[in-house]
């Protein structure tokens, strides 16, 4: 009974939910002990940059970007996004945002020594990189003894089914937090819950959002919205593949009639073996 109502709740890993969790005003100390799994530096402050109206954004633009931007001791921005739709460019678009933000931290005529160390969280509902850990780091290195060129760049990938699969071995924090977002395994839920006091407020506060009617309904439009997104692009390189192949198949039918026609066969026994129309084997003889 206990595990088929679970099951019905929106996920934490719904962008709107985890965002509602980590990123709501007063649910700090939650946010920075997730971050002190997945960053391993001390962190003193936190400070949550907030959205305005973010019900009614999500209203207009059902698949608008949900991340949380978080500056820690006034220096470093972090910026967490979750990502559960494999849109197969999720690299290029990652190091985009994490761009941007390192941008935009620097104002006007301020020197440039002064941007702000910039980290970029992902955590993905798929399998980015085939090999490898499930907490990818990537930081910018020169070839020269794979130095670290300068730590104001960092990107973390969390892939949650390697975590789920694998069971590798990772900071003890993390995995706590891991075990809560994907609410797989009910014992180890229960075991951080108890283990974490933070985990045991996230857990409050996902009772909640899944338990109140506007939130929960919220979060169902953009579940569905994401459904339906990748349905979208599912379908989208199936039938990429199937013309692929389509073509494929043409091509050799049209390698096959350039070997009959060097043989001296007619259009029309051309044709008749290789099944393509008398008007395109006339095209490769005009050729």
């Amino acid at each position: 009974m206990g595990n088929k109502k679970q099951n019905k709740k929106i996920p934490i890993l719904n962008d709107y939910i985890f965002k509602k969790i980590f990123g709501k005003k007063g649910n700090e100390e939650i946010l920075k002990d997730f971050l002190l799994g997945i960053l391993e530096i001390p962190i003193e402050k936190i400070e949550v940059q907030t959205e305005v109206s973010l019900e009614k954004e999500l209203e207009k633009n059902k698949l608008g970007r949900l991340d949380i931007v978080a500056i820690l001791d006034n220096r470093t921005i972090v910026n967490i996004e979750v990502q559960v739709v494999n849109q197969y460019n999720f690299i290029d678009r990652s190091l985009y945002y994490w761009a941007g933000n390192y941008y935009n931290n620097l104002n006007a005529g301020e020197e440039y020594q002064t941007t702000k160390k910039t980290i970029s969280v992902n955590i993905l509902n798929y399998e980015l990189i085939k090999d490898g850990e499930c907490h990818e780091i990537v930081k910018l290195r020169r070839n020269w003894n794979n130095e670290i060129l300068t730590d104001k760049l960092e990107m973390h990938y969390i892939q949650i089914p390697k975590f789920q699969k694998e069971k590798q071995k990772i900071n003890p924090k993390l995995e706590q937090w891991l075990y809560f977002i994907t609410q797989k395994e009910e014992g180890e839920v229960k075991r951080v819950m108890k283990e974490n006091p933070e985990i045991k407020k996230a857990n409050e506060e996902y009772e909640y959002l899944t338990g109140e009617e506007a939130e929960r309904r919220i979060a169902f439009l953009r579940e569905k919205a994401i459904k339906d997104e990748k349905s979208a692009i599912l379908g989208a390189r199936e039938e990429g593949i199937t013309k692929g192949i389509e073509e494929g198949k043409k091509e050799n039918k049209k390698e096959v009639a350039k070997k009959l026609l060097k043989r001296g066969m007619t259009i029309e026994e051309v044709a008749e073996i290789s099944e393509l129309e008398k008007k395109e084997i006339e095209k490769l003889i005009e050729k």
